[in-house]
């Protein structure tokens, strides 16, 4: 028993250190071959959490299988502060994401959104210019809406109605309804001559172009909050169950460096 949990620590941390540096050699491919704002968002992230995990898990592996003890003792206060950011981000992410669903509308199998039924937290985030022009890019970038126009070119209006659309595909690739656009393709609408005056400011910002479409409108904000929320929501869930095998291998590791300190106490010629 003594030495299962060092045994234990030791591969986990192993494993990790293996899983890191794919994670590293993606970073730095991400910031040498993208082109679009989108890419290049990711690249410094991904490169921090693998040079991260790499670190922690060379700390926990030497200080387990060689018994260092200073070394288990950083691994186990980096661990802690882990887990801890882990619970307070798994609280935010709910306590962000409670509010805010689409408007369901008669007769339509998809919703509208607006941006104003989310939390002021996230209305923040898009109200950014610089952060909304980043998010549009990547909007842009991964053709969102070209897609969208392909897959649903052959409908009639009729049948595009009752489309279950995406919630970025549904504020972001076509008018509001009470535009009162004229359908023509998914993405090619056309405007009555009093568009300008109607209540919705959404409905000026349209336009056919497929780099503009509705990017600029709240609706299209309020669609990426939609799905920020659910993908939120689900990484919270994710969390509570790392935070779960965190713990668990916290306990572990705190019982690998009980054992390291009585090794010094008691050595094995004893």
């Amino acid at each position: 028993m003594v030495k299962l949990s060092n045994n234990l620590v030791g591969i986990l941390n192993f494993i990790t250190f293996l899983l890191s540096i794919p994670i590293i050699a993606g970073g730095i491919w991400l910031s040498r071959q993208g082109t679009s704002d989108c890419e290049k968002f990711l690249d410094t992230p991904v490169i921090v959490i693998g040079v991260f995990l790499l670190l922690v898990s060379l700390a926990g592996f030497i200080g387990a299988c060689c018994r260092v003890r200073w070394l288990l003792w950083i691994y186990l206060f980096v661990m802690f502060l882990l887990i801890v950011l882990l619970f307070i981000f798994t609280m935010f992410a709910f306590a962000v994401t409670n509010r805010g669903a689409g408007k369901v509308l008669s007769n339509r199998g998809y919703k509208e959104y607006r941006l104003g039924d989310y939390s002021n937290w996230l209305q923040n985030r898009v109200r950014n210019n610089k952060d909304w022009n980043r998010i549009r890019s990547c909007l842009v970038d991964g053709k969102v809406c070209s897609e969208f126009n392909q897959k649903y070119t052959r409908d009639t209006v009729e049948q595009f109605y009752q489309e279950h659309l995406s919630s970025i595909q549904s504020g972001c690739c076509k008018p509001a309804d009470e535009c009162k656009f004229t359908y023509m393709a998914p993405t090619q609408w056309s405007k009555p001559s009093n568009s300008s005056s109607s209540s919705n400011p959404d409905c000026a910002l349209w336009d056919n172009n497929p780099e503009t479409l509705c990017f600029n409108c709240e609706s299209c904000k309020g669609g990426v909050l939609d799905n920020l929320k659910r993908n939120w929501k689900k990484v919270a869930i994710i969390n509570i169950v790392i935070l779960v095998f965190l713990i668990i291998v916290y306990s572990i590791g705190c019982c690998a460096f009980r054992n390291s300190k009585e090794e010094n106490h008691y050595p094995r010629w004893k």
